[in-house]
């Protein structure tokens, strides 16, 4: 029995009204801690930009902190119309690196440099969760997204789940539990291979079942059993001839006996029903003794419970 899930099977349940009303609570509380990072980034920036001979300080904060939800937006749509870009998601990263390298610049003293580049990295932590999210959404949906292999699995056996994740990344397996049935069906394959053609069946097996096994998949013996005696045979080709079929002789039934007369019959029957009582004398009966049609054990009967009735019990008369 397959103890394989299926994706609808391990569909996480919806939120129900009270983690939903929590999840809105703390969306907003993220919104308004980023709003007050990039406000407390917009003053520092600006303070400094002015010390630095900026014609227009207010430029520099404005153009870094826009940028930097722009870009998150964008990211979220890419992912969103199946178009995604890796390099994007990271735009934001650098963005708010350089505000809270800018930021720390402003500041005089440690706690403050300390504070001031602590609170723009709020908006972009809270948008990175919000993309992650979005995107693991989508990818559920559309199949696309590769699920991860558990941390466990990589400490306690490396190297194998180092062929497990190569494997799922080559041939796009997408779910973590199906790379799993493969593995299991692949090392049996392998162990099969190795009964059969011994420690070396890396070389002595054929290059067909290697590929496929390399591949994860079973073994072409395993995938195509090899025909049963029950099983229907192919029709026989157009140009192949027919066999002749053996001619029957006259007068025998098909098992090979020779076909009796009614006179034969009825003197094996005086001989059976020799000892037969008159209520004995059926038609059932007579045809498993004598080895006869139902149609002549009729007739047998009939003429057996005449003789009876007419004379008696006969003499067994010889054929």
């Amino acid at each position: 029995m397959s103890t394989t899930t299926t994706p609808e099977e391990r569909r996480v349940p919806p939120l129900t009204r009270p983690e939903t009303g929590l999840a809105g609570v703390a969306a907003l509380a993220a919104a308004g801690v980023g709003v007050l990072g990039l406000a407390s980034s917009f003053e520092a920036v600006s303070a400094a930009a002015e010390r630095w001979g900026f014609g227009t300080p207010w430029m520099l904060p404005v153009g870094i902190d826009i940028a930097i939800p722009v870009f998150t937006v964008a990211n979220l749509l890419l992912i969103r119309m199946d178009m995604a870009l890796a390099w994007v998601r990271f735009v934001p990263w650098i963005l708010t690196l350089i505000t809270c390298w800018l930021n720390v610049a402003a500041g005089h003293t440690l706690s403050a440099r300390l504070a001031h580049g602590t609170m723009p990295l709020l908006w972009v932590v809270f948008s990175e969760i919000g993309a992650h999210i979005y995107a693991v959404r989508i990818g559920a949906v559309t199949g696309r997204r590769m699920e991860k292999v558990r941390f466990s699995r990589w400490l306690l056996a490396p190297r194998s789940t180092f062929g497990l994740w190569r494997r799922m990344t080559l041939w796009e397996i997408t779910s973590y539990s199906e790379a799993l049935a493969r593995e299991k069906k692949r090392q049996l394959a392998r162990a099969a291979l190795r009964e059969e053609y011994g420690r070396t069946w890396r070389f002595r097996a054929p290059r067909c079942e290697r590929v496929l096994l390399r591949m994860g998949d079973l073994a072409p013996a395993t995938d195509n059993p090899p025909p049963r005696d029950d099983d229907p045979k192919p029709p026989p080709s157009e140009g192949a001839e027919p066999k002749p079929r053996p001619r029957r002789r006259k007068g025998t039934k098909a098992g090979g006996r020779p076909q009796r007369s009614f006179e034969e019959l009825l003197t094996a029957g005086r001989e059976t029903t020799a000892g037969w009582k008159p209520v004995e004398l059926t038609a059932d009966r007579i045809r498993t003794a004598v080895g006869c049609s139902q149609a002549n054990a009729r007739k047998l009967r009939d003429t057996l419970k005449a003789e009876r009735q007419g004379g008696g019990s006969p003499e067994p008369v010889a054929a």
